[in-house]
């Protein structure tokens, strides 16, 4: 019976170790992933605006003109929530640039909000402030 419970807690030394790197490689997977998928929309966006002289009206024109096969899941969410930037003042088309909708701050998918968390407090107003 001791010799069970000797092995249980090894194993549970070695799973408290291994566990957060492979979290934390999967995060930097993630983030690798991302970057390539906005580069190959970027250039193909660049691509895009060579040819016809215009930027697309929407990504999906990209798939459209087989600019790209498919518009890229976004890893952090899952989904496809690029957020896109249109051209400065006055040019054709409505995407001149993409970004993503993700921020480090927020859970990922499969992920909970913290428990602790709770919207930051308004700044005081300049007539509460002591004299």
């Amino acid at each position: 019976m001791i010799e069970l419970i000797v092995v249980m807690a090894v194993i549970g030394l070695l799973l408290s170790l291994a566990v957060p790197r492979h979290m934390d490689s999967l995060e930097r997977g993630k983030a690798q992933v991302e970057a390539h998928d906005l580069a190959q929309m970027r250039k193909a966006i660049d691509q895009f605006y060579g040819d016809r002289g215009t930027y697309p009206n929407q990504l999906e024109d990209l798939v459209t003109y087989r600019y790209l096969r498919t518009i890229p899941v976004n890893p952090h969410t899952e989904v496809v929530d690029w957020v896109v930037v249109p051209p400065p003042g006055g040019q054709k088309g409505g995407v001149y640039d993409v970004r993503s909708s993700y921020t480090p701050s927020q859970p990922a998918v499969g992920e909970a909000a913290p428990a602790d968390a709770e919207p930051a407090a308004p700044a005081p107003a300049a007539s509460d402030a002591p004299q």
